[in-house]
Parts: C-alpha cells; sequence; structure tokens
C-alpha cells in the first residue's frame, strides 16, 4: 500500500477493525518510511449487475430503487427502516451469489414480495399491486384471495 505522504510502498497493519456496515474492513496502517499513519478500507470487488426492464431496456442495478418501492408500499405503517434495508441488502447480495450478471425486474419484484410479505399483508398487497400491474378490481381481489389461501 502506497503511503500517501511519502509515497513509499511498504508499511504495516496496525489495526483492523469491520465497518459499521460489516461489508469492509478498515485497517489503519503505518509507514515503514515516514512512520505517519493512515487508513484503508478494503471491500470485496463487486461485478455490475444490468437489470432488464419489461420493456427490454437495460440499466445498471440501483438498491435505492428497491428501498424507495418498499418504502411507498409501507406508507403509514409500522415498519423499521432499519429492516428494509436489511432486505435490500439481502436482494442484492442474493443477486451477487447468483453470478449472473443480469437480472429482470420480475425476478426482483418477486424477491421483494416473499421478503416483505411476513412483514405487512397491506404493504404486501400494496406492492403487489404495482408490481402485478393489477388492472381493475377482480385482479385485486384475485391476489388477496392468493394470499388468504397460503396463510
Amino acid at each position: 500500500m502506497k503511503c500517501p505522504f511519502c509515497g513509499d510502498q511498504e508499511s504495516k497493519v496496525v489495526d483492523s477493525r469491520h465497518s459499521e456496515d460489516s461489508m469492509s474492513i478498515r485497517r489503519r496502517r503505518e509507514c515503514l518510511a515516514c512512520q505517519r499513519r493512515f487508513t484503508t478500507y478494503e471491500t470485496v470487488e463487486t461485478l455490475p449487475i444490468i437489470v432488464v426492464k419489461r420493456d427490454g431496456s437495460r440499466q445498471t442495478f440501483d438498491r435505492a430503487k428497491i428501498l424507495n418501492s418498499m418504502v411507498r408500499a409501507f406508507d403509514k405503517r409500522q415498519v423499521d427502516v432499519a429492516d428494509l434495508d436489511r432486505i435490500t441488502t439481502e436482494i442484492e447480495q442474493s443477486i451477487q451469489n447468483t453470478l449472473e450478471r443480469e437480472v429482470s425486474t420480475d425476478a426482483i419484484g418477486q424477491m421483494v414480495m416473499e421478503r416483505i410479505k411476513p412483514l405487512d399483508e397491506v404493504a404486501y398487497i400494496r406492492f403487489a399491486s404495482v408490481y402485478r400491474r393489477f388492472q381493475d378490481v377482480r385482479s385485486f381481489i384475485h391476489e388477496i384471495e392468493m394470499f388468504l389461501e397460503e396463510k
């Protein structure tokens, strides 16, 4: 690791700790040449994920879109935002673990529905109504009936 002060290549790790999100490791290093200390972060390199939309267009994965869609579904409902963030992280890691570089919005929507269903029934139906594009009341009632049968 190159020292940011003197440019020397040799340093030693003085302290290592997990970051608050446990997604990286914080390392305190000391330059062997100038004895000054600096901090580095080590993270796992992730490959970019491409999301294939229903119209066939493609865009890069954005975890904020998943989080925002869940926040809208849980509007005026009792939910801890930390739970929604955890779900978003689970979905992102699940997609990364598949080693597929492309994922459909349908697959992402299904993952969200599976995870919010146990948290709140109303939020689940709200999300499903947007995700499945209900066109009329019958579609809405059908989804509720399917939900009740699974309980």
